[in-house]
């Protein structure tokens, strides 16, 4: 049994009075891979609404982040594409949901920078796509134009580790590190669920991903309990 000397060791019950309507709730995780499957169930279940939700994609429907969409819990999602769930282009298409769109590169940049309590970031990507640029301030530097994009924080993180120690150092599993590291950064509270939590002081330092002065509450993970949509089917070969 692991020590709690630093109280961050908490179940999901723990955490649900944290939730609210009209939260902006930033997700690690790429198409569902890395996205805290315990957490997604626990705001689900709270009953919250009118989410703002940032992370790099809307999931697929019923898998990662897009339980929440397919719920219709978010009133707004800032992410680089939506296309695997087909609910997100239908909310967004009847009005249901605000979609803002931004290039992958400059959308985890704008995540770093609002973890490094930076006001933004300048990138000419987007400049000549009106759906990237619309609404946003341009600034000329050495001769060249910029757009002006704004640093990204929420006032929640929910980040998937595979192990974290009492402190909340995390190591995460190959592919499932993609954007977590950057949005345990950006949370006003960062909460963690994690596969595994070992003792204190066993943890490779040169594996540490994240470190645990970033991290607010850590929750044993009971599981993905989401069937991966390119897993083989029955009888289908």
């Amino acid at each position: 049994m692991y020590e709690n000397s630093f109280n961050k060791i908490c179940n999901f019950e723990d955490v649900a009075h944290f939730f609210k309507d009209g939260q902006s709730i930033l997700f690690g995780g790429f198409g569902g891979i890395g996205t805290p499957p315990g957490l997604i169930n626990l705001i689900l279940e709270t009953g919250v609404q009118n989410l703002t939700l940032i992370g790099n994609d809307t999931g697929f429907p019923d898998i990662g982040i897009g339980k929440l969409v397919t719920n219709k819990r978010a009133k707004k999602i800032i992410a680089s594409h939506i296309g695997s769930n087909p609910n997100a282009g239908l909310f967004m298409n009847n009005g249901e949901l605000e979609v803002e769109f931004s290039p992958q590169g400059t959308l985890v940049e704008r995540i770093r920078a609002g973890g490094m309590g930076l006001g933004g970031i300048l990138t000419d990507i987007g400049l000549d796509n009106g759906t990237v640029s619309k609404d946003k301030q341009t600034v000329i530097i050495a001769g060249k134009k910029y757009l002006i994009e704004p640093a990204l924080t929420a006032d929640i993180a929910i980040v998937y580790a595979e192990t974290a120690d009492p402190y909340g150092n995390l190591v995460f599993d190959k592919s499932a590190r993609n954007t977590n590291p950057l949005v345990a950064t950006a949370g006003q509270i960062t909460m963690v669920e994690v596969i595994e939590i070992v003792p204190l002081g066993s943890l490779d330092p040169e594996r540490i991903i994240v470190p645990g002065a970033f991290v607010d509450y850590i929750i044993p993970s009971k599981g993905v309990d989401w069937k991966w949509v390119w897993e083989p089917k029955p009888g289908i070969d």
